[in-house]
Parts: structure tokens; C-alpha cells; sequence
């Protein structure tokens, strides 16, 4: 007889996680301790992209607590009752390269327009994470 702690995730519970780093993934949790180190079972990356979204099959997924933004549990009842379009994998990817490459047009705009003022902004990547 295996005993489990009373808050052990049972084995059908589905779960989201957004991670530090802005990447949403889908799966089942096997683990988790008291820094919310996770370990995730038959997980997918979820893309988003506007009204349309793709699962990347990613299998076992361990995650440093650290990167955990957000762990929430799936309704399995509701999961399927959304508003968004799921496509394929080479779809989303190409959605998500076109929304990427506009955002970065934008921000290179964004910079014209102030170096024009007389002002100056710190590339992203100088910055320090916190």
C-alpha cells in the first residue's frame, strides 16, 4: 500500500503553468516541493497567438520553482469550451515568428521616434533581470 500526503495532485488532475520567461505549458503533475520545483507529465507548450493557439509535445517537463509565475489546475469538463482556434504546429510557429517581427518593427519605431526628441533608451539586454 502506497500512502500519499492529502495534498498530493492526484493522477488526473491537468495542469497550466506560466513560467517566468512567458511560455505557457500543459500538463499532468507528478511532483512538486516546497519551492515549487514541479515535474509535469505528457506536457505540451501552448502557443498563443491573437484568437489561435498550438500544442508543442514536450513529454516530462521538470521546472525550477523559481520560473513558476503561475500553477493552476485545468477543468476537464470546461478545457475544451474556448473561444480560440487550435491549428498546427507549423501554423502557430509562422503566426508567432509574423507577431514577432512586428512587435520588433515597433520597437525599432518607437526608438526612432524618441532619438529624434533628444532621447535615449537602454538596450533590453544591458538591463539586469531585476
Amino acid at each position: 500500500v502506497v500512502h500519499t500526503p492529502a495534498n498530493a495532485p492526484s493522477p488526473a488532475e491537468k495542469h497550466l503553468v506560466l513560467l517566468r520567461d512567458g511560455r505557457t505549458l500543459i500538463g499532468y503533475l507528478r511532483s512538486i516541493d516546497q519551492f515549487a520545483n514541479l515535474v509535469l507529465h505528457q506536457t505540451v507548450e501552448r502557443i498563443h497567438v491573437g484568437k489561435k493557439y498550438g500544442d508543442i509535445p514536450r513529454g516530462i517537463f521538470v521546472v525550477r520553482g523559481e520560473n513558476v509565475v503561475l500553477l493552476g489546475e485545468i477543468d476537464l469538463e470546461k478545457e475544451s469550451d474556448t473561444p480560440l482556434q487550435q491549428v498546427s504546429i507549423e501554423e502557430i510557429l509562422e503566426e508567432q515568428r509574423v507577431e514577432q517581427q512586428a512587435k520588433q518593427e515597433s520597437e525599432k519605431l518607437k526608438v526612432q521616434a524618441l532619438k529624434e526628441r533628444g532621447l535615449s533608451v537602454p538596450r533590453a539586454d544591458t538591463l539586469d533581470e531585476y
